[in-house]
């Protein structure tokens, strides 16, 4: 069968197996809506989470940056893995054991203040429309190319589905249906591991093949490192950015990572206290698998796209390049009229978008008309990297179809979890805490339900017109998360003396320092600048963590020279930290 009749059957597969999950698992109560009424077991949590987290990023983009960040790129594995180590340490535990449906629930009952909860909810809905932004744009790029559609259409399909799941079953049918969605994603993104693996090293597990050798007697990673130094790339082991940086952006994605709310939230779906830690173990080893694995894919794409493209002819190219060609998501230009594409450090196709005319060059190839004065340019978008690679290494069709496959699962899951955050600290946090609190349990569901339906239009907004790749656009949804939610959760439970004066200082000014630097540096507002301008050489993806720091002292100082807490919420906080049915310690 083609490549195409794969692609419409193992996505028409797994949709059926969603939508089938949606209507089984459909919420009849706003706690089935909410938390899936508080009864999922630890391992199906655990797989729920990991799908949740997975997103387009993992699955799509992370990859690609890898592949061409090389050493840098392993900020991306460093921060998301670490962010579990501290959610399962210092936060899953604690917020299950308060019980509240969400994160603006916690703060606002936490700071006994609705002012607070309100910052909250605006903090949440910058962060989950910033994350859910690089889902939709995940979802376009699949639907574009597998299913020769345009990006914009893509992404249009990709939101009737989730639209579909998530209204119908709220956490309740999105926790199933993201177990569901683990079990797809991890499989398509681990077959084609496993044979490109084998099919360059001879070694199936992708982990080992990545240090192991090639046919001539070379180490794959040396052999890269000669390809990118011939181009005159720096080596693909070594890395360009600055210690500091490194630093920066692997504690903002750790700490965004422990403050996300749609991953936060999972933790109340479980029973008990304990369930909520072991869902956290669950979840980070399931993780793991596709983490320790995304650093050998970026490996053997890189290699693989480099041999297959650089200094080829464009009448011999494979399919494959014209293909994705039609997308939009690759370019080359042919300045000297030689036919052969040249893949050299320094073009202004290889990070730049290409601007199309409508003719086509006599070779065929698409005509851009954003050149610069090189000679032959080529522009790849990082987001391709994962899904070309089984084309590139001529895989057999099921196996790029899966993939496929594997993409819409990573981003619908993720993208549901959003929206599902959206929609509770709408209805939940806004309208029911505070607007109308004598609201029905049926019209909150229905708030909750219309709720979903606006967001997902903005949202596909953001994904047909996104700011960066979807690795890019996520890291600063990381960023926004860490310089609002992270230091008002762990105060809020570790320091009975943090009050709501410095909580709710400290989360305005954090998250406005964050959208000043994100929009200046990212978006060119404000005057702009390049990385000449970082301040003290933080990049934007990394200037969570000064953001973070700042809502840190502002939200310590504030609340030392402000009111204590009411001693009721001091006596909450304490006991929120002592296990249950701890007494006291005995004399020996």
């Amino acid at each position: 069968m083609s490549v195409q009749t794969w692609t419409w059957l193992l996505v028409g597969i797994t949709f059926a197996l969603y939508f089938g999950i949606a209507i089984w698992a459909r919420a009849g109560s706003t706690k089935e809506f909410y938390v899936a009424g508080g009864g999922v077991s630890p391992l199906a949590n655990g797989m729920a989470t990991a799908a949740d987290w997975m997103s387009a990023a993992s699955f799509i983009s992370m990859a690609g940056i890898i592949s061409f960040a090389g050493y840098d790129g392993s900020v991306y594995l460093m921060g998301w893995t670490g962010g579990y180590v501290l959610l399962a340490l210092l936060l899953a535990p604690y917020l299950r054991k308060f019980g509240k449906f969400t994160v603006p629930d916690f703060i606002g009952d936490r700071y006994y203040s609705n002012t607070a909860r309100t910052v909250a909810v605006i903090c949440a809905l910058i962060v989950s429309f910033t994350y859910v932004a690089g889902q939709m744009r995940g979802v376009g790029i699949v639907f574009s190319q597998f299913l020769q559609v345009d990006i914009t259409l893509g992404v249009l399909i990709g939101m009737t589905v989730v639209l579909v799941f998530a209204l119908l079953g709220g956490m309740k049918g999105i926790t199933y249906t993201q177990v569901a969605q683990y079990c797809v994603l991890i499989f398509a993104f681990m077959v084609p591991a496993f044979f490109i693996s084998f099919q360059m090293t001879g070694n199936i597990i992708p982990q080992i093949g990545m240090g192991g050798k090639v046919e001539g007697g070379a180490f794959l990673l040396d052999k890269l490192d000669a390809l990118h130094t011939e181009l005159g790339f720096h080596e693909y082991t070594s890395g360009t950015k600055t210690t500091w940086d490194v630093f920066a952006i692997t504690l903002a994605l750790m700490a965004g990572t422990a403050g996300l709310p749609h991953v936060i939230v999972r933790f109340f779906t479980v029973p008990k206290v304990k369930d909520a830690r072991k869902s956290a173990g669950y979840a980070l080893f399931l993780i793991a698998i596709l983490y320790t694995t995304a650093p050998a894919v970026s490996v053997f794409s890189r290699t693989n796209l480099i041999e297959t493209v650089s200094n080829q002819r464009y009448d011999e190219i494979p399919v494959w390049f014209k293909n994705w060609e039609n997308t939009g998501l690759i370019a080359w230009s042919d300045k000297n009229g030689d036919g052969k594409i040249q893949y050299v450090a320094g073009d202004a196709l290889s990070s730049s978008k290409p601007i199309y005319a409508d003719t086509r060059g006599e070779h065929g190839e698409r005509i851009v008309t954003n050149n610069s004065d090189a000679v032959n340019e080529l522009y790849v978008d990082r987001d391709i990297m994962v899904l070309a690679n089984p084309e590139i290494a001529n895989l057999p069709n099921w196996v790029i179809g899966l993939v496929a496959a594997g993409g819409l699962a990573a981003a619908l899951s993720t993208a549901a979890g959003l929206l599902l955050v959206i929609s509770t600290s709408v209805s939940h946090d806004l309208i029911k805490k505070q607007l109308k609190p004598d609201i029905s349990e049926k019209g909150e569901l229905a708030a909750a339900r219309i709720s979903i339906f606006v967001a997902i239009i903005i949202a596909g907004y953001f994904g047909v017109n996104p700011p960066g790749f979807v690795a890019a656009v996520v890291a600063l949804a990381f960023g926004l998360a860490a310089a609002s939610f992270f230091p008002a959760i762990i105060l809020g439970i570790f320091d009975k003396r943090m009050n709501k004066e410095g909580a709710i200082a400290g989360m305005v000014v954090g998250i406005t320092l964050m959208m000043y630097y994100m929009m200046r540096f990212k978006l060119d507002m404000f005057g702009g600048g390049t990385s000449e301008d970082w301040w003290f050489g933080t990049s934007p993806e990394g200037f969570g963590t000064i953001a973070m720091c700042v809502n840190f002292v502002v939200s310590v100082v504030i609340s030392r020279i402000s009111l204590a807490p009411p001693q009721e919420v001091q006596d909450m906080v304490e006991s929120i930290r002592i296990p249950s049915g701890a007494g006291e310690a005995q004399d020996h």
